[in-house]
């Protein structure tokens, strides 16, 4: 990934790709020309935001072009102020790629000095470390971002070689001097939307495989439970044609269509007087799945557009336009869109919650199971109890999940001497969003044990090709259940198989 003032495609943070600063000597000299700007007009006494102002509330407060390189340490220091669980170094390397994205735009009024900071970091493997709160997402994500600037002056602590460390030490270590920030640039570096946006990354990475492994979930619910696949039939997703919903409902018909288990489309209608207990149609959670799921698809397209946009675009202020030679006060940092799309994202998690623990609970009780039984007991033994506390940890889950829906973009808290009176909750937000996540991919790991269960009862043979090679790999690694035995050692091990991918 070579970062210029070009589009960054968000995909290239799902591969890994190594990050270069171009150095191509056109870009070099437009990113410098900004700067230069800059400079001549406060070195002329005009005053400018945050440069020769003291900032927010304090922006009437002068200070001389003298003390700029002060207002710049003295900014990313009283920010310092980030609490609560430190970010990954993961989340923290994505983070210092966006802001080197959007500094690289050339309307920030930094200098080609400052990017190859962010590039020294990123090519040494030092991450800052970073607190999780203490941002409401404008102006930008001052305190976690703040984090980045006193690493890049040498100060504060870094994730290096899988340790925690004093900057300071790693720099020597290397021989890196400590950066001395010019006028704008630890405004610059901290005036952004980085830190809500690196989190949505990565959790939207998560939460992608989340999606189609739960796919290949309501395909085996198909199967399982002896479903009528006419609902998936392409007929249907076309005559309301929203893009995500024809996409799963294709992809689950893809994953079961071989299976010798379910009804075929409208063999119902020919079987519905000899076959006991036939109802015409399945139930909701199964018959609008892909109407469900389908949602939840396309919102998370239009979020990866979103951030594609936001990572891309200049998230700062003031702006600078070297070429037009114009100084703009504005709102860039607002992380509103970011915001929007990991709010509704959360509603998603919880309707995709709220649609497994309702098919679960089909799996697992024997008035609603076609003859799997009651909890899916291998033993019949009345002492033995089967599935009957997955479901009820599963159903636990959920209600975790569904509790975490409520939009924090409503809680905009007035701050700052009411001048951050209106903010965006976005790096909130997107925290949220990325605590569901464990929970769905326990529920699934549930599920999946419950589906594994299902397939020794009704028969490996009868299985689709797909189901047999889930179930596969669940029976590599866990036994199937006979007696009634700890279960949690279980979920743990189907976790790990979900995350790896394993069930798409």
């Amino acid at each position: 990934m070579v970062v210029d003032n070009k589009i960054v495609n968000y995909e290239g943070f799902s591969h890994n790709e190594e990050i270069v600063l171009s150095q191509e000597k056109e870009f070099i000299d437009f990113i410098n020309s900004g700067h230069n700007f800059l400079v001549k007009q406060i070195s002329s006494g005009i005053p400018i935001y945050g440069i020769t102002t003291g900032y927010g509330e304090a922006g009437s407060n002068y200070a001389a072009f003298e003390e700029a390189e002060e207002l710049q340490k003295n900014l990313y220091r009283f920010c310092g102020t980030g609490v609560g669980e430190n970010l990954s170094a993961e989340v923290s390397k994505i983070m210092v790629t966006v802001r080197m994205i959007s500094l690289s735009k050339g309307k920030s009024g930094v200098s080609y000095d400052l990017l190859k900071r962010f590039e020294i970091l990123l090519s040494n493997e030092i991450y800052p470390i970073i607190p999780s709160q203490g941002s409401v997402g404008a102006s930008g994500d001052l305190a976690p971002l703040s984090y980045i600037a006193a690493v890049i002056a040498g100060e504060r602590e870094v994730y290096y070689k899988g340790e925690e460390r004093k900057t300071i030490d790693v720099y020597n270590e290397l021989g890196i001097k400590p950066y001395v920030f010019k006028a704008k640039e630890a405004l610059a570096v901290i005036n952004g939307t980085a830190t809500m946006s690196s989190i949505a990354i990565k959790s939207i990475q998560r939460f992608e495989l989340l999606l189609e492994s739960m796919e290949s979930f309501v395909a085996a619910i198909y199967e399982v439970l002896l479903c009528d696949i006419t609902p998936l039939e392409p007929f249907v997703h076309e005559s309301k044609p929203f893009s995500g919903q024809i996409t799963t409902a294709s992809k689950i018909l893809a994953k079961c269509e071989d299976s010798k288990l379910m009804h075929k489309a409208f063999s119902r209608y020919e079987k519905f007087h000899s076959e006991k207990d036939q109802n015409i149609q399945d139930r909701y959670s199964i018959r609008c799945a892909p109407q469900v799921l389908g949602v939840i698809r396309d919102n998370l397209e239009i979020s990866k557009n979103w951030i594609q946009t936001e990572i891309n675009g200049v998230n700062d202020n003031p702006l600078i336009d070297p070429i037009g030679e114009k100084i703009y006060t504005s709102g860039n940092f607002y992380g509103g869109y970011i915001a929007h799309a990991m709010d509704t994202l959360r509603i998603c998690a919880g309707n995709l919650a709220d649609l497994l623990d309702k098919e679960f609970a089909l799996l697992v009780d024997h008035k609603f199971n076609k003859g799997l039984g009651e909890s899916l007991k291998l033993n019949k033994k009345s002492t033995h109890h089967g599935f009957k506390l997955m479901q009820v940890t599963l159903s636990s889950l959920s209600a975790d999940v569904l509790m975490n829906t409520n939009a924090a973009s409503l809680y905009s808290r007035s701050t700052e001497s009411l001048n951050q009176d209106k903010v965006s909750m976005g790096t909130t937000a997107a925290r949220n969003f990325s605590k569901q996540l464990p929970d769905l991919e326990n529920m699934l790991s549930i599920g999946f044990l419950g589906i594994a269960q299902a397939i020794d009862i009704r028969g490996y043979d009868k299985c689709s090709k797909h189901l047999q090679k889930c179930y596969n790999e669940i029976r590599k690694h866990v036994t199937k259940l006979e007696e009634d035995r700890r279960q949690d050692l279980d979920i743990k091990i189907v976790n790990e198989l979900l995350k790896e991918g394993k069930f798409v």
